[in-house]
């Protein structure tokens, strides 16, 4: 990791100082802040944690076994990493290719599959916790 100052001035021709043991622990900390705080900028994350937080309720209410709430957790930080790494595609084409463009434009829909995905197979897990499996056992 960078210290933040030699971070945005990675583009002057010095070499950039790794910073090591615990201060890379910290700096690794802020830079992931960092990106939670501009992914909950994006209108589909947040619509990302209602979901989860209603399907957190909808467990609560079916009676959810522990590892019911610790599958969906799991799930959802995937969703989560997916839906970060989907945001990151977009911000690089928009900033390498701000024209439209096929490769673009395949990129961004491909990132967006990937994020359909987690999204289905969420949501494909609290519809099987909340109301199949009363049903179901496996």
């Amino acid at each position: 990791m960078y210290r933040n100052e030699e971070y945005r001035g990675m583009d002057n021709g010095r070499p950039v100082k790794k910073l090591t043991g615990i201060r890379h622990l910290f700096a690794a900390a802020s830079y992931s802040i960092g990106g939670a705080k501009r992914l909950l900028g994006e209108a589909a994350f947040r619509h990302e944690l209602i979901g989860f937080a209603v399907a957190m309720l909808a467990f609560a209410i079916s009676g959810a076994t522990v590892f019911q709430y610790v599958a969906m957790l799991v799930l959802f930080l995937l969703m989560i990493a997916f839906e970060a790494l989907n945001t990151a595609i977009e911000e690089i084409v928009d900033r390498v290719s701000p024209e439209i463009s096929e490769m673009g434009k395949n990129a961004k829909d491909l990132g967006s599959l990937a994020c359909l995905c987690m999204i289905l197979a969420n949501a494909g897990y609290a519809v099987y916790v909340v109301f199949l499996s009363h049903f179901i056992t496996v």
